[in-house]
């Protein structure tokens, strides 16, 4: 046999030939045959990251028979990516800059384990040219794009230049090297308010500002300045048109090294808060099929233009009004929402990405791309939507998830017993699902959404569930200022208590205490107490237990009754009315689950205490005083611009605090004198503590 390579479509082609002998003529023949020559994937890799995204690398990288290598932090020493990985090695403290940030350490392990590769994520090294660079001087393979790639693309301004060259349109601003504060004012009055600040080598929403009027802009301007340099090291800023009704359509490209370059179709990413996704889906719905190709050939002709390699996002901001796309930035990363990728194009981009590092041809060329179905993405995120999205800390003290299925998948880099750090982005974990239209993959999402339950902490998972059922998104309404536009919607009072409800969450409760009481009989090895009956009955007689309850400031008195047949009598008393539920039988299942049928209708209901706190998940699914001034999350305080004695105006800036690696802005609540400052620059602060205090119409009021 023999063989020869030749190049073809852009890949190394192999022909062999040889003769062989027929076995029914027994006469000798000549063949022919051509293959893909295909270079062998790497033994081991490391990965440098944490969370979600480290656990979904090391899932591919298994299946594919790739060793896998964690880091982790002294937070992150009982984590999942650790427990998950065929070796971990410690990096250093918890704060990412002296971790997950630190180059020199991550190649020492890479070097020390024998890795051949570093899969960087998304976030911390993804997107350093230098740290790519350096992996080529160190004969260590990056998975992902060339430094050069990332250069062009990491600044913003320089990217806006670039794609003006390959005929990409871009939104009108000022993207040039003057970084005067009066000039940038001045550029700002030009293109007209409102104005969009962003920092030349940001992401994420980081360093992004959004500006309504000149007397914002310098406070606004310095604010994206201080977080763009605490997150990028780089302080530069450029000022755009902010579009009023904006859409935010991306389109995942990928290159080889070979030449060739696809697009593999756009998600829609509209729908944010605090500048960053929450819920994306793929396709963007309400888009031609025009205009879908017009997005990707714009894409591809962009990553073209640095001589793109790898997994890489086009960036794109389409205005609602007339459909108009303008270039907004390209993440040189695979991005956080890539599974609503895969889900429509059946593939998988982390090995895309393998075979593509190895120098191998890209799996699938564009004529063989076909878009299959619809795709959601929700991120759920341990936050606080009704105060402003603020991030929350804390252990995850149940977790309970929907069952995955090829309809139904879940991302995540914590269970249950885990604890969501303040140092580290708060995002828990993402449910993505997939169905063979929008309808239907909507109403996939809410059900998936209805069986997801945590306890702990503060979750979006109730936001989720009200913007998913929300008509306009029903519709295909999005754009980027959805939640604003629908906030008395997303935010309306929540219903009434059902007195159901509350009943199934005493008898889980009851049911409870009986079974400890009966266990610890067992324990005692008194087989003949009262206690180990499940009945609850004492001496033949009928007992009740109660129960009270405070919902926010309603009291609510239970009791539950017990019956001689096993049933029970359960009744709720509210403020306004008294309900009472005959004949109820019910039992546990599981460790927090009741099954209780009331009225004739079977419910299936999980109830946590935590504390003095019970959580209750049914089938269906703090107040300040004004002059008052808190801090609404463990977080440093960055800048303080006020002292005591100092008059201020409701809206005013007071106090800049840094948590989650992102800046957050507390303005003053009333018009006053500033009679106190309780903390300093540099210092750490619990959620809920007093940050001034105001003197208001003569009284002091401490805050």
């Amino acid at each position: 046999m023999s063989s020869f390579l030749l190049s073809a479509n852009r890949a190394a082609l192999r022909m062999r030939w040889g003769t062989s002998v027929n076995p029914v003529s027994a006469k000798p023949f000549r063949w022919y045959t051509t293959e893909i020559e295909r270079k062998p994937l790497f033994d081991k890799i490391l990965i440098a990251n944490r969370g979600e995204i480290a656990c979904r690398i090391m899932r591919t990288a298994k299946k594919l028979g790739i060793k896998t290598v964690a880091v982790f932090s002294d937070a992150d020493r009982n984590a999942l990516h650790v427990k998950m990985a065929d070796e971990a090695y410690n990096i250093g403290p918890a704060a990412s800059a002296e971790s997950y940030l630190k180059a020199d350490k991550i190649i020492e392990v890479a070097r020390m384990s024998g890795a051949q590769a570093i899969h960087p994520g998304y976030g911390f090294l993804s997107e350093n040219a230098g740290f790519a660079e350096r992996l080529a001087k160190e004969n260590i393979t990056f998975i992902g794009p060339p430094g050069s790639a990332m250069t062009s693309m990491g600044s913003k301004s320089e990217s806006k230049f670039i794609m003006q060259a390959a005929k990409v349109p871009v939104v009108p601003g000022y993207h040039g090297e003057n970084q005067d504060d009066a000039f940038l004012k001045a550029e700002a009055a030009k293109i007209g308010y409102p104005v969009l600040i962003k920092a030349v080598k940001g992401g994420g929403g980081k360093g992004m500002r959004i500006v309504e009027t000149p007397e914002d802009f310098e406070i606004m301007l310095e604010s994206s300045r201080r977080e763009a340099m605490k997150s990028f090291s780089d302080d530069k800023v450029l000022v755009e048109k902010y579009l009023v009704t904006p859409r935010h359509v991306e389109v995942q490209v990928f290159a080889d090294k070979l030449g060739n370059a696809v697009y593999l179709f756009e998600r829609d990413c509209s729908v944010q808060r605090r500048h960053q996704k929450i819920l994306e889906e793929a396709p963007a719905p309400g888009l031609s099929e025009e205009l879908r190709r017009e997005l990707g050939e714009k894409a591809v002709a962009a990553a073209k233009a640095v001589n793109y390699v790898g997994a890489g996002t086009v960036e794109f901001i389409m205005d609602n009004t007339d459909q108009k796309f303008y270039f907004m930035e390209m993440n040189t990363r695979l991005q956080v929402e890539h599974p609503i990728t895969e889900m429509i194009t059946n593939t998988d981009l982390v090995q895309w990405q393998l075979e593509v590092a190895a120098g191998n041809r890209l799996p699938q060329l564009q004529h063989e791309l076909k878009k299959d179905g619809w795709a959601f993405e929700a991120r759920i995120y341990a936050e606080n939507p009704n105060n402003n999205f603020l991030p929350d800390v804390g252990p995850l003290l149940h977790v309970q998830t929907p069952e995955a299925s090829s309809s139904v998948r879940l991302e995540t880099g914590f269970v249950q017993g885990d604890e969501i750090s303040v140092h580290y982005d708060p995002m828990i974990a993402k449910l993505v699902v997939h169905g063979e239209d929008r309808t239907a993959a909507l109403r996939i999402l809410r059900k998936a959404l209805s069986e997801y339950e945590v306890v702990g902490l503060n979750t979006n998972i109730e936001f989720l569930k009200t913007l998913a059922a929300h008509p306009a998104f029903i519709a295909g309404e999005v754009e980027t200022g959805f939640i604003k536009k629908y906030e008395a919607d997303m935010f309306a009072p929540a219903p009434p208590l059902d007195p159901a409800t509350v009943a199934q969450a005493s008898l889980s409760m009851v049911l409870r205490d009986l079974e400890a009481s009966k266990q610890a009989a067992i324990a005692a090895d008194d087989a003949s107490s009262p206690f180990t009956l499940n009945s609850g009955l004492r001496l033949n007689q009928i007992s009740e237990q109660k129960l009270a309850f405070k919902l926010e400031d309603q009291d609510v008195q239970v009791g539950v009754e017990f019956n001689k047949d096993g049933t029970y009598n359960v009744r709720v008393q509210t403020p306004s009315k008294i309900t009472v539920f005959n004949k109820v039988m019910a039992k546990l299942a599981g460790e927090s689950s009741v099954i209780a049928e009331i009225e004739n209708r079977m419910y299936k209901t999980s109830v946590v205490q935590e504390g003095d706190q019970v959580h209750v998940f049914a089938e269906e699914g703090k107040e300040e005083k004004a002059g008052s001034l808190r801090t609404p999350m463990p977080c440093k305080i960055s800048q303080v611009m006020c002292k005591p004695g100092d008059k201020v105006v409701k809206g005013q800036a007071l106090v800049i605090l840094e948590a989650m690696k992102m800046e957050h802005i507390i303005k003053s609540p009333v018009d006053g004198i500033v009679s106190d400052v309780f903390f300093n620059v540099g210092e750490m602060v619990a959620e809920n503590k007093s940050l001034i205090a105001f003197e208001e119409k003569d009284e002091e009021t401490e805050a």
